[in-house]
């Protein structure tokens, strides 16, 4: 971090701003549903053994996937 543009005195090359763009949406859109998976499951991981956190996880994972679905067929069903 010691280079110019990092403190402000110069511009960003293209390509890192490109860069930058690019890891900015991957991470802003896995960040939505890492933070909907803890505001709705209370997802926290503190177990011994990455076989288990892996699973608590996968767990999740399957539940956020399942709402749309559940929602859905709510929807036909009442439809």
């Amino acid at each position: 971090k010691n280079s110019p543009f990092f403190a402000g005195l110069q511009l960003m090359p293209r390509h890192i701003q490109r860069s930058n763009a690019a890891k900015s949406v991957i991470r802003s859109r896995v960040e939505h549903v890492f933070a909907d998976q803890k505001s709705q499951t209370g997802l926290f991981v503190r177990t011994v053994g990455i076989t288990r956190a892996t699973m608590r996880i996968g767990l999740a994972n399957i539940v956020y996937n399942m709402r749309p679905f559940i929602f859905l067929e709510r929807i036909s069903a009442v439809a």
